[in-house]
């Protein structure tokens, strides 16, 4: 093989330069690996060329790209009787020769090709191959070289980093689509039972709304599934490819929520060693979900205010305004219109956030979708245990019809998971539901209520007033936790309630 070690001409620098800027601009690999063939090919003037890669399930070497060379004729060059890329392969160090005849002991398809000069280096990833480059020429001899070489060695390994990137990212995509078709089929349509009058007037204004941008308010009880509509209502629209954020307005003082919605700079007060990114700018492009937004302060509220009337918002001890582009669904237990007459909450505010109002009905006003919500948990739990989906007794579903639910649809899958583990084997009765008997005129939701707080707070007294062992204790959410307290207007010490 001749030598030459002169420096790479500016051609090759060129490619060097290129194939780096693909790394970073390329990010589908199909289109990346094109590229890097023709970046190769025009660099060192060849005529002919194809790519190998591993196949990671077989780990057999396969073309994936070719330039003027046919599948018969690179069928031949890749028979072991041809040694050029098995070489290569083998050795794991490239070669090339403007006299493959002599080279490569007297290559049939050498011989057949008419080749003048060949060249192959391999696509070495962590020491080690995952591929080749071949390249040849019937007419031109003056770029097979050591300078060549060394710049097709250096061209490789940049390539192989960016076939890496290119298969990371194309995981990830195929994860993410996965995981994609995973949320719109928990949170399509389906996924929210109800087959009442209500319910399929909640439906109706979801579907309307899908595709707009405009604010929309939840209204109703807690555990009516108000999160689970937005989150719907998210999934089955234009922006389901971007983020659904949620955050929970209530018991947070403003300093906190101020930050956890709108980031703050570094050093804007104790404790703030970093800049932090607030929620609405990872919202950007989707949907932010607002619970208790009945709770918020007026401060946060201006600020609010500003978001959904001209789409920016400064982080905290910040100057610079930064613009964002989020579908605001906000989300209540109580009365707005009262607030605003209380003066508690702005008037423009409840007006920007209203636009569109769906109110979720109690349990107890579409008791007839209760034995619907009873067989969908009961499927629910059977998928996520691995076993036969339990059956209730008669009674039992009557029981169920009957009682008021005060936590409403939350309150009834507690009960239906709770009644699955009591019932070990067995089909879930009635004293399995751990429920007030009837009594005759349906089950007493204020007994039910009174026994409800003498037990939370029993507990939260044997606790010390620590909320969050309070709820592990109970099987609750501290969300729910604070609900109640709030609903209830219990007040322990300060310094006795630990969050």
């Amino acid at each position: 093989m001749a030598e030459n070690n002169s420096l790479m001409d500016p051609q090759q620098l060129k490619a060097l330069v290129e194939v780096g800027q693909a790394i970073n601009s390329i990010s589908q690999k199909e289109p990346l690996l094109q590229k890097v063939l023709d970046i190769a090919t025009e660099a060192i003037q060849a005529e002919r060329g194809f790519l190998l890669l591993r196949n990671d399930s077989t780990h057999e070497m396969r073309i994936v790209v070719a330039r003027n060379i046919s599948e018969h004729q690179a069928a031949d060059i890749l028979r072991p009787s041809s040694s050029v890329v098995n070489q290569v392969l083998d050795s794991n160090v490239g070669v090339w020769s403007v006299k493959p005849l002599e080279d490569f002991g007297g290559s049939q398809s050498v011989m057949n090709m008419k080749l003048t000069a060949v060249a192959c280096v391999p696509l070495v990833l962590k020491g080690t191959p995952i591929g080749a480059i071949y390249l040849d020429s019937t007419i031109n001899r003056q770029q097979f070289n050591n300078t060549t070489l060394n710049f097709l060695q250096a061209f490789a390994n940049q390539a192989a980093i960016a076939i890496e990137n290119a298969n990371f990212i194309e995981e990830l995509q195929l994860e993410k689509n996965w995981l994609q078709s995973e949320l719109e089929r928990t949170y399509a349509f389906r996924e929210i039972i109800g087959a009442s009058p209500k319910m399929q007037a909640v439906f109706d204004i979801m579907r309307k709304i899908l595709n707009s941008d405009i604010s929309v308010l939840l209204e109703g009880e807690s555990g009516t599934g108000k999160e689970l509509v937005a989150r719907a209502i998210h999934y089955n629209s234009h922006r389901k490819d971007k983020s659904f954020v949620a955050q929970f307005c209530g018991n947070l003082s403003e300093n906190l929520l101020e930050s956890e919605l709108f980031g703050h700079k570094k050093g804007s007060f104790t404790g703030a060693i970093n800049d932090k990114r607030g929620l609405f700018e990872v919202a950007d492009g989707g949907t932010f979900f607002l619970d208790e937004i009945a709770d918020i302060s007026p401060v946060i509220q201006a600020k609010l205010l500003r978001v959904l009337q001209e789409g920016t918002f400064r982080r905290v001890g910040d100057t610079e305004y930064r613009k964002v582009d989020v579908r605001i669904i906000s989300a209540t237990n109580k009365n707005l219109k009262v607030e605003v007459k209380k003066s508690n909450f702005r008037e423009d505010l409840f007006y920007r956030l209203n636009v569109i109002t769906i109110t979720m009905p109690p349990l107890r006003e579409r008791r007839s979708d209760i034995p619907l919500l009873v067989q969908h948990f009961l499927r629910k739990i059977a998928d996520k245990s691995g076993q036969k989906v339990k059956r209730l007794a008669p009674e039992a579903i009557r029981a169920l019809t009957n009682y008021n639910w005060p936590g409403n649809v939350r309150e009834l899958e507690n009960t239906i998971e709770r009644a699955v583990v009591l019932s070990g084997e067995e089909s879930i009765t009635l004293k399995e539901l751990i429920i007030p008997e009837s009594d005759g005129d349906g089950l007493k939701s204020k007994t039910l209520k009174e026994q409800e707080k003498e037990i939370v707070i029993k507990v939260l007294d044997e606790c010390e007033g620590n909320k969050t062992k309070t709820a592990e204790v109970l099987g609750v959410s501290l969300r729910w936790l604070h609900y109640k307290l709030n609903e209830w207007q219990v007040v322990k010490p300060v310094r006795s309630i630990q969050e």
